[in-house]
């Protein structure tokens, strides 16, 4: 790909001007004026329904952002991002998650050897997978496993917790468990929960030196060998992993260690067999439509125009926002209690991927990248946060995200839900007036000079930009496009912001510095930091005593 710093294009130019002029911008008022505005601004695609007319831009806008993307080359870009070309450049890795998901008939040229792997490594964790599901494969006891807890952390375990916790509906007979902190206190108040004697352990470590999860692995470990013996372990424990070594000396039976790829990164391995708890809680034929609406979404990106491809024009609105109005973060509010995970696995894969400060050539930026991801699900965001969007200084763009049908048919709780997702849309584009303020404030009984005080407390402005993302339903399918068009999004932000969205360098600075902490603590060595942590570290050791 080519290293284009987007401030050097036209297009950055024509969009700094545009932005200028847009100040006055009202979107109440370009409704108003322009009835096929909502057409204009929303893309189809099958099932999913994207809205982006709540936005704060015109036609010119999104072909000036379109524009853009042209001279930073994005169509290029994708077509290196489906090949086996080294896009990751400073860990020298191909990013080939897509390849986890093409059917072989859809595999071309040199990623064909990869799709092959893939499926080779799926066919296996299927097979493993059906036979646990259908009791085939029992305990060492000769039981049936009833229980996964899977032990990972980061990637290995963001993306499966929150697909699992996402398709709720679809769980088989098998209670899958997550296990990722290090706290001592998750571990023990998880092991409290199950049945060991039932229960599969599957630790996903690429690996297989991952601090936290060795730690949990060992201590898991240990509690369950006080309760059986060593020789059941091989029954109860496999892996995911890359290290085949370390996991057989853990007591893993090789047979049951699923191999793990470099050409794909942890957070976007939810798709492979970093996925198999996923896979024994819903069964393999959820899993694989999974993996088909991905494919599905991989399809859309790589084939559909520019200006109507839903992962492009997304991405192009967070650059707007990001780089034009100085949005700091972006808001992803799920009117679903499935989808409540979401926001926590959107802030590992897209604020770990463009949270970089140095482009593609290896110098600072002189630009914003990255923002900041948070949300939580509706309608109990509303009651928390949603003060700040509505009467709040800081501008956030919003996604709405939810589902025409409901899961169960209680019809009553799922139009109150769809009437509160339609609503906020609308009050934080329309916002209240102070005429209208005034006129509903004359209704009441109050004094000419309470009216007075209390007026300006009511008044909304409006003008709040969100974007929509009405789905027909939540299945495995739709959830697996759903989580595919962010992964391209991802993408295409790190295209326009010259920056490498595939390594991960910042994480490894804090890792270092905890296991020489960790040294320190065992030798009470504290006078070789900075004098706060010093301090700090002095203290605790004090109250372990």
């Amino acid at each position: 790909m080519k290293n284009i710093n987007p401030t050097t294009t036209s297009a950055w130019k024509i969009l700094e001007e545009h932005y200028k002029n847009l100040k006055d911008f009202d979107l109440k008022d370009s409704f108003n004026k322009n009835p096929t505005r909502a057409e204009n601004f929303t893309i189809i695609d099958d099932d999913f329904y994207v809205d982006m007319s709540k936005n704060l831009l015109t036609r010119a806008t999104k072909d000036a952002l379109t524009q853009l993307a042209r001279e930073c080359e994005l169509e290029a870009a994708i077509s290196s991002y489906y090949s086996s070309e080294c896009i990751n450049f400073t860990e020298d890795r191909e990013v080939l998650h897509t390849a986890l998901r093409t059917p072989l008939e859809k595999a071309t040229g040199s990623v064909k050897p990869y799709v092959k792997d893939a499926l080779a490594s799926k066919k296996l964790m299927f097979e493993y997978v059906d036979k646990i599901v259908d009791g085939t494969l029992t305990t060492h006891s000769g039981e049936a496993f009833d229980t996964v807890v899977s032990i990972g952390i980061g990637g290995s375990d963001l993306g499966p917790t929150m697909v699992y916790q996402a398709l709720e509906a679809y769980h088989n007979h098998i209670k899958v468990h997550y296990i990722s902190n290090v706290d001592g206190d998750h571990v023990y108040e998880s092991l409290k929960k199950i049945n060991p004697a039932t229960t599969l352990f599957v630790i996903v470590s690429k690996s297989f030196t991952t601090q936290e999860t060795l730690t949990n692995s060992t201590t898991i470990r240990k509690w369950f060998v006080d309760k059986f013996s060593e020789e059941a372990v091989g029954k109860h424990f496999i892996a995911v992993s890359s290290n085949i070594d370390k996991a057989v000396e853990f007591g893993v039976e090789k047979e049951n260690i699923f191999p793990m790829f470099d050409w794909v990164g942890g957070r976007f391995s939810l798709w492979s067999t970093v996925g198999i708890s996923v896979a024994l809680g819903i069964g393999t034929s959820n899993f694989q439509s999974l993996l088909d609406g991905a494919h599905e979404m991989d399809e859309h990106f790589r084939h559909t125009p520019l200006d109507n491809n839903i992962p492009v024009q997304l991405a192009l609105l967070t650059t707007w926002y990001n780089n034009f109005f100085d949005a700091q973060s972006e808001a992803i509010i799920p009117y679903t209690q499935y989808l409540q995970k979401l926001p926590s696995y959107l802030q590992q894969a897209m604020m770990e991927s463009n949270g970089k400060g140095v482009d593609r050539n290896g110098e600072l930026v002189d630009y914003q990248t990255g923002n900041i991801i948070w949300g939580e699900p509706g309608t109990n965001s509303q009651h928390a946060f949603f003060q700040l969007f509505h009467q709040g200084t800081k501008l956030i763009p919003i996604y709405f995200i939810a589902f025409a049908k409901a899961k169960h048919n209680l019809p009553e709780h799922h139009q109150k839900l769809m009437a509160n997702f339609f609503a906020q849309t609308e009050a934080l584009m329309n916002g209240k007036s102070a005429e209208e303020v005034q006129a509903d404030l004359d209704k009441s009984n109050m004094s000419t000079e309470e009216k007075k005080k209390l007026k300006p407390f009511k008044v909304f402005q409006g003008n709040r930009p969100s974007t929509t993302l009405l789905i027909d339903e939540l299945t495995p399918r739709s959830l697996g496009k759903l989580i595919a068009m962010f992964e391209h999004k991802i993408f295409v932000e790190g295209v326009i912001w010259n920056i490498y969205s595939y390594d991960q360098w910042g994480v490894q600075l804090g890792k270092v510095l905890a296991d020489r902490i960790l040294d320190d603590l065992k030798t009470k060595r504290f006078n070789e930091h900075d004098a706060s942590t010093t301090a700090l570290l002095k203290r605790f050791d004090s109250k372990l005593m």
